[in-house]
């Protein structure tokens, strides 16, 4: 599979999601007291994301 959620612990101990799409990191997350809060950003991305709203700053 070319794309994949990742959970992770980082430095301080928190928990992250990062999103990797061939190997490369596409975004990551806040961090999170428990791997549940992580598992339930997943799932909130993967219900909300598809009809995002684009908005461009730039």
């Amino acid at each position: 599979m070319a794309h994949k959620f990742e959970i992770y612990k980082d430095k301080k101990g928190e928990f992250r999601v990062r999103f990797k799409y061939n190997s490369e990191i596409m975004f990551s997350s806040e961090g999170y007291t428990s791997k549940a809060s992580a598992k339930n950003a997943i799932d909130s991305i993967i219900k909300n994301g598809p009809g995002a709203e684009i908005e461009d700053n730039s």
